[in-house]
């Protein structure tokens, strides 16, 4: 089973500059869930979404 949780936000310049990213985290591949999450929270990403609020989020799942 896989969860998604997309946090969706309108397109401005800022964003639009960060471009594309994608990261996966698998419970079974002997990585340290902490180090992953802390490594995404250093991202510019998050810094450029702080103080914005998503336009929508969607939660769904779906099995693989």
């Amino acid at each position: 089973m896989q969860v998604h949780c997309e946090l969706r936000y309108g397109l401005t310049p800022a964003l639009e500059a960060l471009g594309s990213f994608n990261s996966w985290f698998f419970h079974d591949a002997g990585g340290d869930l902490d180090e992953w999450a802390q490594g995404l929270s250093e991202r510019a990403a998050w810094t450029a979404i702080h103080g914005l609020k998503p336009t929508e989020i969607r939660v769904y799942r779906e099995q693989v």
